[in-house]
């Protein structure tokens, strides 16, 4: 192997890592996401080409492996132990003047800290590597989640500081940010809302798939340098600053406190300002600098005598919810939102808090009228979080069964907790039904970006997607920032996508659970739009990974009234109705179904796949007692440990080649 390969992954592997530090622990980042994701795709295919180099801090492999079957036990080095808390400025020096009493009188100092609202963890290194990720369990035995913790990029995979052997602790949080992506991509789906970001945080690092940890967009923030399961600096400080230089994001809100007031200041400073942070804190920890006094004091059985937690007022108040009325969100789902009468919660007055669905609502046993705790959480729109008191006049709440806002009908899918308005045309959901409709990889009308939709929606000048094939460039023309060329390109382009095939168009179409795949497959099967829309539920179910409840979603969405209607404005306009298959009716793999995983040696996913498609056969995305083989290349996930349970035949990409007789490559 050529020299100049090694050291190319080499360079690769120390820009990539650089830029890691740079992103997710300086947030200052020097380079694009393309340019990133660039470096990142030449390291991975000169590490699949050369396996032999791959080393576990590649940043290739934060992300790896099979689900687990259950989580291993691991003793800690030392005592992970929890702090006793203050709940008021008086509590608090009482803390401080057992302090004093117990050094005698000699001088200290505090490190005041926010405290962080997440999960306790422990990370071990070895020779500056990252070896064990532990979470804080009972304080003395915790769970190996090393795997998850590794797709926190934030968390380095090697130190900074060269090849320490040593033990940090810090904190595992979801930011405010990725928790509201997060609970709207679960309420997209029709899955219940996550109540808040520290259970969020908690749940995802002890989820047993790490592709799920990594898509959870967590961080980590360390407090505690450890050697052989004692601190590893004379001063707290001094630990936290080399933290820091070691590679690991540490909180910036820090203070070095010489006396009582200094502390009282921060946390003061903190409570004033906590509304402006990034993530969720429920108060500030202060510990004395010094370890020597550390050792001095001691613990008791719970807790250190040299730290303690002060905590904030809870931001919770009661009040009285007035009405309750359904918004219906850009995906179609109905949110019931409380209407309550004005309350001071958390220096912000809270008229409105959400009920998230029907359910929520039955499990608080809610009705108008009642006196209801509200809690209100950093930028997180506040909740009712139980009835406090019921009213004799209450009036229970019943979801609509039509839309308020469209009157079209609500249905509410077996197995999920969100009701949703299904009609495509539906004004609250007009916009991102036409943003969907126009995107990449479904009717690719280039130039139709968000700016121009909301102009073209709040103009009413697009009314249904169907509006869009009758724009005319004169409209187009005198709307904000928009030219005669760039009007005449979007018309163009608007025009060219009425040849897009089939699959493209009933993925458009916004189908609750269809996207490309079920398209592509429902296409093929049916042959065109109006066999799959007159079809039945048990026909719908012939099809290839089509269950009840995407057959029901199917079913649905064309038995309402509007959205017949607009496939009919759509054929009016002559988009592509009919699919021909470019499979093969007859080949050596009619009758078999695959399923792809792992990287092959020489045909990439798409290449295979249309491999198997021009021999007869057909390639699923998952693996069921229905699946003829699976063909595995390096690196191969789940989908073969579902294989093997289920005793599908596993073959590579030679037998796959031979099967259909292409020769080996």
């Amino acid at each position: 192997m050529a020299a100049d390969v090694r050291e190319r992954i080499e360079q690769l592997r120390k820009e990539l890592q650089r830029h890691e530090y740079l992103y997710y622990v300086l947030d200052s980042p020097e380079i694009s996401d393309a340019e990133y994701d660039r470096m990142m795709r030449e390291l991975q295919e000169l590490e699949r080409r050369h396996p032999e180099l791959i080393t576990p801090d590649s940043p290739t492999q934060r992300v790896g492996g099979a689900p687990r079957e259950g989580f291993v036990k691991v003793e800690h080095s030392s005592p992970m132990l929890s702090l006793d808390n203050a709940f008021s400025e008086g509590e608090l020096r009482d803390f401080d003047r057992r302090v004093r009493e117990l050094l005698g009188g000699a001088r200290y100092r505090y490190v005041a800290e926010l405290k962080l609202d997440g999960l306790s963890m422990a990370v071990r290194y070895e020779n500056g590597l990252m070896v064990r990720a532990i979470t804080r369990g009972d304080g003395l035995v915790g769970e190996d989640v090393t795997e998850n913790a590794r797709t926190i990029r934030s968390l380095p995979l090697r130190l900074r500081s060269g090849e320490e052997t040593c033990e940090v602790r810090g904190e595992v949080i979801m930011t405010l940010e990725a928790f509201r992506k997060l609970n709207e991509e679960r309420e997209a789906q029709g899955l219940p809302r996550y109540a808040n970001p520290r259970n969020s945080a908690a749940g995802s690092i002890r989820v047993l798939d790490p592709s799920i940890t990594a898509s959870r967009q967590l961080d980590y923030y360390a407090y505690f340098l450890l050697r052989n399961g004692r601190p590893a600096l004379p001063s707290h400080w001094e630990s936290l600053q080399r933290l820091e230089k070691m590679g690991f994001k540490v909180n910036p809100h820090r203070r070095l406190c010489k006396n009582f007031d200094e502390l009282w200041e921060f946390i003061s400073e903190w409570e004033e300002k906590r509304e402006t942070l990034p993530y969720e804190i429920d108060g500030v920890v202060a510990k004395l600098d010094s370890v020597a006094q550390w050792e001095q004091l001691g613990s008791t059985a719970k807790a250190p005598r040299w730290a303690i937690a002060y905590k904030y007022p809870a931001r919770s108040a009661v009040t009285v919810l007035e009405d309750i009325e359904v918004q219906v969100g850009r995906t179609g789902v109905l949110t019931p939102v409380a209407h309550l009468k004005p309350v001071y919660v958390g220096g912000v007055t809270v008229s409105r808090a959400t009920l998230h669905n029907e359910d929520e609502i039955e499990r608080l046993g809610l009705a108008i009228g009642d006196k209801v705790e509200v809690y209100r959480s950093g930028d997180v729109i506040p909740k009712v979080v139980r009835v406090v008191e019921r009213a004799p006049d209450r009036r229970p709440f019943k979801m609509p069964k039509k839309c308020p806002v469209c009157g079209g009908k609500v249905v509410r899918e077996e197995g999920e907790v969100a009701s949703r308005c299904i009609n495509t045309n539906c004004p609250a959901r007009l916009k991102e039904s036409i943003r969907h409709f126009a995107s990449r990889g479904v009717m690719d009308i280039d130039g139709l970006g968000e700016a121009l939709i909301h102009q073209l929606v709040d103009r009413g000048l697009v009314k249904s997607i169907a509006d869009l094939y009758r724009l005319e460039k004169e409209q187009l023309v005198e709307l904000e920032r928009m030219g005669d060329k760039s009007a005449q390109k979007i018309i163009d382009n608007i025009n060219a996508s009425r040849s897009q095939p089939l699959p493209r168009l009933l993925n458009g179409l916004g189908i609750p659970f269809v996207g490309e795949r079920t398209a592509q497959i429902l296409a093929e099967t049916f042959g065109s739009l109006d066999a799959i829309a007159k079809a039945d539920l048990e026909t719908l179910q012939s099809a290839e990974e089509v269950g009840p409840k995407v057959a029901h979603s199917i079913y649905t969405f064309f038995r309402e009234p509007r959205n017949r209607d607009l496939v009919e404005r759509l054929r009016k306009e002559g988009l592509q109705f009919t699919y021909e298959t470019t499979r093969a009716e007859e080949g050596p793999l009619t009758g078999l179904t695959f399923v792809l995983t792992g990287t092959l040696p020489n045909l990439t996913r798409n290449e295979a796949k249309a491999l198997i498609e021009r021999a007869g056969g057909k390639v699923a995305g998952s693996v069921s007692r229905k699946t003829s083989y699976v063909v595995a290349g390096s690196e191969p996930g789940s989908k073969l440990d579902k294989a093997r349970e289920l005793g599908v035949p596993v073959i590579d990409e030679a037998k796959l080649l031979e099967m259909a007789g292409e020769e080996r490559r």
